[in-house]
């Protein structure tokens, strides 16, 4: 069940206009402007809006960042809120450096992603959903990525990894903490 609709559950503070601490770079700007013309009008850009904030705002759409796109495509916070939440694509919390995402879709099902999942948490000592303390790694499932060819497959920000074992898992999480 979503956080924001459980019995008791906040909704995150809405910035006051007067409040709003603008962070997009210049080259976001440019780039949210050049994509922009691609478009018929402004709300078009809300979804690569989002993108570039996510990205400007250390991985995740606090409001804040969320307040910037309405502020820039002179949208409403609620209508740039509601893409945001729609969408899984994007991290509503902070995330850590490398966020490890393991395949659930049918192929990756059969041929053993629960196995991996188990092995990542015992590996990582978290769980599903879950960031270490240390906040390198995050931990989550997925929809299909396209590594069915290497199934059960899981990502680690934009490379696919599959054919995993215990061992490999390991050499993993060791390159990626060297980094």
């Amino acid at each position: 069940m979503s956080e924001l609709i459980q019995l008791g559950a906040s909704r995150p503070k809405v910035p006051k206009p007067e409040d709003l601490k603008l962070q997009f770079s210049d080259t976001a700007i440019a780039e949210l402007e050049a994509l922009l013309t691609h478009y018929p009008d402004r709300k078009s850009g809300i979804l690569p809006g989002l993108w570039i904030a996510q990205r400007e705002y250390d991985g995740y759409l606090s409001p804040e960042a969320i307040a910037e796109v309405a502020f820039r495509l002179n949208r409403s916070y609620a209508e740039v809120e509601g893409v945001a939440t729609f969408y899984s694509m994007f991290n509503r919390k902070p995330k850590g450096r490398y966020v490890i995402e393991v395949c659930k879709s049918a192929p990756c099902h059969v041929t053993g992603s629960k196995n991996v999942s188990k092995m990542f948490e015992e590996a990582l000592n978290i769980k599903m959903g879950e960031t270490t303390p240390d906040n390198i790694f995050s931990l989550q499932y997925s929809s299909c990525f396209g590594g069915c060819d290497v199934s059960p497959a899981v990502k680690i920000n934009e490379k696919i990894y599959g054919n995993l074992t215990m061992e490999k898992i390991n050499e993993i999480i060791d390159m990626y903490r060297r980094k």
